[in-house]
């Protein structure tokens, strides 16, 4: 979704500069009923099954939500409405799409915020109509501005998920087939092999000892690359474990142990809570995006940054940023970053980062490429993970 795109809804619902001066005209008048429209908000929610089930990190979860909810109608009377406002609106959408939020309880949603809102500056400016309608109007436009956003970001992410379990897919009855065909050959190759290295040419020509040596490596290398492959298709069951992340990052140093050349640093983690979910896979995850890292610096000196924190409002959950100073990934690759064999390697699979997404989907997670400042080389990863509701 384009900055053009933006612009084009702004035009369509009118939305203009003396709209903005009305928004933060009300601001004041409805800042003192959020805290009281926030409540409403979600007793009504509580109170309706279904529209309940949409609540990521359920009940539990309200008072984070409700933060949230009055700094979202904080910044919708008081904008800036630029660039970064229409990104975040743009989140809310994605989020709908992650939690598979049947989008009538949004539409619902927004018009009890509607009525809320015109309820309190029609009572406020009782004896003044004529401003009344002024806010009135603005109000309109931009709420209706937030449901075109969040319903385009809605749909297009909806698209491109569909499109991508199409294309996986597919992908994975090829794989499938393939990868078994060739778990075969490869294992007539292994027994073979072992059968010559036992041989007394193995034993007493040093070129045939090295030949062997390479032919197993190779076998070893096919293997892999066969056991990655059905790693994508198949869904290994996850285990619920209490799981520290500062001890699965060091795990994964230890597993990749970056040359010297390349300066490794970690801030945060000691402080996230345990989460539930499987050290192996999220292990993996780790693995992955640290060799990723690695590799891209290639032989030059560089860094590899990661840094984690707790999401302040809305879904508990813990953020982790990794990001490396190397040449970056090419814009043209960004948006597929995430499909099975996309790679600009000339020796990579391309699975690496398929895998990360995929391991994180199932654990109710998710990843995101997040391009640095302008003038910062290198490429920088914003990874999501829930966390068990605090005990209350």
């Amino acid at each position: 979704m384009t900055e053009n795109v933006f612009e084009e809804l702004q035009h369509y619902v009118d939305f203009r500069d003396e709209d903005g001066a009305a928004l933060r005209a009300l601001h004041p008048i409805a800042q003192a009923h959020f805290e009281r429209i926030s409540d409403v908000f979600y007793r009504r929610i509580l109170e309706h099954p279904e529209a309940r089930k949409a609540l990521e990190g359920g009940e539990s979860q309200v008072g984070h939500l409700k933060v949230t909810l009055q700094d979202w109608m904080g910044s919708l009377l008081l904008g800036p409405w630029d660039r970064a406002y229409f990104e975040r609106r743009c989140r809310i959408g994605r989020v709908h799409v992650r939690i598979s939020l049947p989008q009538h309880y949004m539409f619902g949603a927004m018009n009890l915020l509607r009525q809320a809102l015109t309820d309190i500056l029609e009572e406020s400016l009782r004896g003044q109509p004529d401003e009344a309608a002024r806010l009135r109007r603005a109000l309109g436009k931009i709420l209706d501005l937030e449901l075109a956003i969040m319903l385009h970001t809605y749909r297009e992410d909806l698209l491109a998920q569909a499109a991508r379990v199409e294309r996986l897919a597919t992908f994975g009855q090829l794989v499938g087939s393939i990868g078994h065909e060739l778990r075969n050959p490869l294992g007539v190759i292994e027994t073979s092999l072992f059968i010559l290295k036992g041989r007394p040419a193995a034993q007493e020509d040093p070129r045939v000892a090295k030949h062997l040596e390479r032919i197993g490596e190779q076998v070893g290398v096919a293997n892999h690359i066969v056991t990655s492959l059905l790693d994508m298709i198949r869904a290994r069951p996850l285990t619920h474990a209490p799981v520290r992340l500062t001890e699965v990052w060091a795990s994964a140093l230890a597993a990749v142990a970056p040359p010297e050349h390349v300066r490794v640093s970690a801030r945060g983690l000691d402080a996230l809570p345990p989460l539930q979910g499987d050290p192996v896979q999220l292990l993996q995850v780790f693995v992955n995006l640290l060799e990723n890292a690695v590799q891209a610096l290639g032989g030059a000196a560089g860094e590899v940054r990661l840094e984690a924190g707790l999401q302040e409002s809305g879904a508990r959950e813990a953020w982790l940023v990794l990001e490396d100073s190397g040449p970056g990934l090419d814009p043209a690759i960004r948006a597929r970053v995430f499909e099975p064999l996309m790679t600009t390697r000339a020796r990579g699979l391309g699975l690496g980062l398929a895998l990360v997404r995929r391991i994180l989907e199932r654990h109710g997670g998710g990843i995101e490429h997040a391009p640095r400042e302008e003038g910062l080389g290198g490429a920088r990863f914003v990874l999501r993970l829930p966390l068990p509701p605090e005990a209350p």
